[in-house]
């Protein structure tokens, strides 16, 4: 394995030419993460659609058990079980806007990872950096275990264990477990464990802090890469669903699907369920016992139990739904952990949005009114009064300071946004389909996905590393 070796040492010293000014030095992270042996185990695979281009090239790398649609360029790197999705980048001819200045695109958008590490990462979305609208550039960068590179180009960034940078562009960044951010242009930015950050220029601006001590409890990512807490614990009882699924070619499932629905063979479907029209179901997802309504969704390291969804809900990358009741039109944000039990159920009301990163850990029943917003640490019900709002009341504030969260802006601007971007995910993925081509959405266009696997030298110098290829244009 002296190539993977080799290739961890060039990774850690890009990525600490970077962060080694600001504290960071992931040499030890890097070492110890993941044992060695496990990038030779598992295969890497690719979706083959005609909806979406097929373009990889890989060199130099490790793709152990990841997932790739799109067009993607992996050089000099390690990604350890990701999913790498491009099915929403930018295309040929497509017109952007930054800033106000429109411009067209010469090319299709490609993502491109150069000397990276990234552990059960999610990367999806486009580029939002107008330097680079062609390219989602990922490059010096770690990224732990579950977290987001959703929309976001890092360059010298860190990523801790269930972060997230959305909609972003970040260069020599640290981002804390379990911290959310989604704050434009980042540069020389250390974000705290447990913060979660949204800004929109000078429109709004909203921060949370969780409670000291919080976060150790739920995610613990130690200095030699062993994770611990209440959020890895849950996650590791479901691992030996996944083995059938990823010790076949071509996984098959049983369970119904309507026509217009779209369940991947890599996801788990377990116990009684029903999937509605329109629903997407995607990779790496885990739904048991549950009603997944018309036009819902789970994506990539969502885990939905003994849960009800009525319809059109989203649920973002890595969202944990236990014995939850969800009206219609709820949104559940990134890594968030609604930890309801049989016993204390949590109820989310129709048109309600639970905040990226929020941990409801119910010792009582939980019931959050219809339209409201909803974030932090939540155990009982008390708690609802200064980690929750009626959205109404939001949109016309400018100035709110509840418990650890303020926000200070534009209510109605903040509202209006998440609303748009809420309903724009549910376009993407297919949600309002009907029957035209128009409304096509990720439900829709891979539903006649073909997979092709990858494997990887399994001895010698060459152990571990994969063969350099380029498939398609």
């Amino acid at each position: 394995m002296e190539k993977l070796e080799a290739l961890f040492d060039h990774i850690t010293s890009r990525v600490n030419v970077n962060l080694k000014p600001m504290g960071i030095d992931v040499r030890s992270i890097l070492q110890n993460s993941i044992p060695r042996e496990r990038h030779i185990l598992y295969y890497a695979f690719y979706a083959l659609t005609e909806d979406h281009p097929i373009s990889f090239k890989f060199k130099n790398s490790n793709l152990s058990g990841t997932y790739f649609l799109g067009k993607t360029q992996v050089d000099r790197s390690v990604l350890y079980k990701s999913n790498v999705r491009g099915d929403e980048l930018k295309r040929k001819g497509d017109v952007v806007e930054f800033n106000g200045v429109k411009t067209k695109l010469f090319y299709d958008e490609v993502i491109r990872i150069i000397n990276s590490y990234l552990v059960k990462t999610l990367v999806h979305n486009h580029s939002k950096n107008p330097e680079t609208p062609e390219v989602f550039r990922i490059l010096n960068t770690v990224a732990m275990h579950y977290s987001n590179i959703h929309g976001t180009t890092t360059e010298g960034v860190y990523l801790g264990a269930f972060s997230t940078a959305d909609l972003s562009v970040m260069h020599n960044c640290v981002i804390g477990d379990f911290a959310y951010v989604q704050a434009g242009d980042l540069s020389r930015k250390i974000v705290q464990p447990g913060h979660v950050w949204i800004k929109a220029g000078d429109l709004f601006e909203f921060n949370y802090i969780y409670p000291e001590g919080v976060i150790e409890k739920y995610v613990k990512l130690d200095e030699n890469g062993q994770l611990t807490g209440k959020l890895v614990e849950y996650v590791d009882e479901f691992k030996e669903d996944f083995v059938p699924i990823y010790s076949t070619a071509r996984p098959e499932s049983d369970i119904p699907v309507p026509d217009s629905a779209y369940v991947s063979p890599y996801a788990v479907i377990k116990g009684k369920c029903e999937i509605g029209e329109n629903a997407l179901i995607v990779q790496r997802a885990h739904i048991e016992d549950s009603f997944i309504g018309k036009g819902s969704n789970a994506q990539e390291n969502c885990y939905i139990k003994n849960s009800v969804y009525e319809g059109n809900n989203v649920t973002a990358h890595g969202g944990k739904v236990i014995w939850t009741k969800n009206g219609k039109n709820v949104f559940v944000g990134f890594n968030s952990f609604l930890h309801g039990t049989k016993e204390c159920p949590i109820t989310i009301g129709r048109d309600s949005i639970v905040m990226p990163h929020t941990i409801i850990d119910t010792t009582e029943c939980i019931d959050i009114p219809e339209n409201s917003a909803v974030w932090g640490y939540i155990t009982k019900k008390s708690d609802l009064e200064t980690q929750c709002i009626s959205l109404d009341e939001l949109s016309k504030a400018t100035d709110v300071t509840l418990g650890n969260m303020t926000f200070k802006g534009d209510g109605k601007a903040f509202v209006d946004a998440f609303r748009h971007r809420i309903d724009h995910i549910r376009e993407e993925n297919g949600a309002y389909f009907d029957g035209s081509e128009k409304t096509r959405g990720h439900a829709q266009k891979t539903r006649d996905a073909a997979f092709n696997i990858l494997q990887p030298f399994q001895s010698g110098p060459d152990a571990g590393m994969y063969p350099s290829m380029t498939i398609g244009d």
